[in-house]
């Protein structure tokens, strides 16, 4: 028998989708149905050698030994080969029922859009420029010329599958495979659409708009189903998913649906109390700061957050505040704050310890690297 690469046309070191392309190529011209009779044999031996030469384990084993796999005879393979195919066909061959259709579902796409916190906490819609795959106007999805339809395959007759005999030391068994000249379909397109190369699709690039919900979060992923890719032959399109990145804000930092800022106010203002204004996410707003406030302390103004993810209502925000000792005074200033510490009793104040608090702790270990 002669060498199953040299039956193929191809180099020792062939890749499985070279060993492929070159057995479809002379399916098509070796065929009996295409060929005649006197080149069954032929395609005999073309089938063997790709059954051979396209499966890892057989090639491995051809190559070692030199000549068809397993127990040395003509239209044996090794017995694995014989019990799977021996199974397949009691089975009912590969589970090829029928044409395979040449209509598929498109492929799910990701994009990613960059939002500012005021549009996480209120919501908003983008427009979004996609390039995608959409039907082929001119074929309509069919992958054909117009005026034109596809063939029914003379291999296969339109089955989409193949049956051939193989023998083993358990008899004759019948295999199915799927049918190499069309590839499964059944039909063959003669007059591929000129447009779409027979593809039943063409690329281009449209605007999807996407309505981005009040509390998204970094990560967060919308799903618009139906808006990404067409597939080939005009398949349904798959979704397309948009994944939400949020972008620093200069004075804000979200933790969930809260917010939180920082505020520094001088020792006066903290000791006598006062009004702050503050820009927030909904404009301008008036902060009470009590009398007697210290550093640390957290204002809290409520529903002033991010909005809720499938919810009503909104976070909180956090006002922190930190309290502002004077590093220099004048010769006034220095004697209204002696008069005020003599009035309180505080000229040589005596060092009192307290419970520090846990945020305390907190800072204290890490700056000191306690535990």
């Amino acid at each position: 028998m002669s060498d199953y690469y040299e039956i193929l046309g191809v180099s020792r070191d062939a890749s499985t989708e070279e060993i492929k392309r070159a057995y479809r190529k002379l399916a098509r011209q070796h065929h009996p149905d295409v060929a005649g009779v006197a080149s069954e044999e032929k395609f005999k031996n073309i089938t063997a050698a790709h059954d051979t030469l396209s499966n890892p384990e057989k090639r491995r084993a051809y190559d070692m030994g030199g000549g068809t796999p397993g127990m040395g005879g003509a239209g044996f393979g090794g017995f694995s080969d014989i019990f799977e195919t021996f199974f397949q066909a009691a089975a009912g061959g590969t589970g090829q029922r029928g044409p395979a259709p040449r209509s598929r579902r498109g492929q799910d796409a990701l994009l990613r859009v960059s939002i500012d916190l005021s549009e996480a906490a209120f919501g908003v819609a983008r427009d979004l420029e996609v390039e995608t795959a959409v039907v082929c106007t001119t074929c309509q999805g069919t992958c054909c010329q117009p005026g034109t339809h596809p063939k029914t395959c003379d291999t296969c007759q339109g089955r989409g599958s193949v049956q051939r005999v193989a023998r083993s030391f358990l008899g004759q068994v019948m295999t199915t495979a799927a049918c190499a000249v069309c590839g499964g379909y059944g039909t063959i397109i003669t007059d591929p659409c000129t447009e779409c190369s027979g593809e039943g699709r063409v690329r281009t690039r449209r605007t999807v708009r996407v309505n981005i919900p009040a509390g998204v979060d970094e990560g967060t992923r919308i799903k618009l189903s139906g808006q990404s890719e067409v597939g080939p032959a005009g398949g349904p399109p798959g979704d397309l998913y948009v994944e939400i990145r949020e972008k620093p804000h200069p004075v804000f930092t979200r933790r969930g649906d809260d917010i939180h800022c920082s505020t520094t106010l001088p020792m006066t203002a903290a000791a006598l109390g006062t009004m702050l204004n503050l820009d927030t996410l909904d404009g301008p707003q008036e902060v009470d700061i009590r009398p007697g406030t210290q550093p640390e302390e957290v204002v809290t103004l409520r529903g002033l957050g991010v909005g809720h993810l499938n919810g009503n209502g909104r976070g909180d925000l956090h006002v922190h505040v930190d309290v502002e000792v004077p590093t220099k005074l004048d010769e006034a200033q220095e004697q209204l704050l002696r008069q005020l510490a003599t009035a309180r009793g505080e000229e040589r104040p005596e060092a009192r310890l307290a419970a520090a608090n846990p945020g305390m702790l907190h800072r204290l270990r890490e700056k000191f690297g306690g535990r």
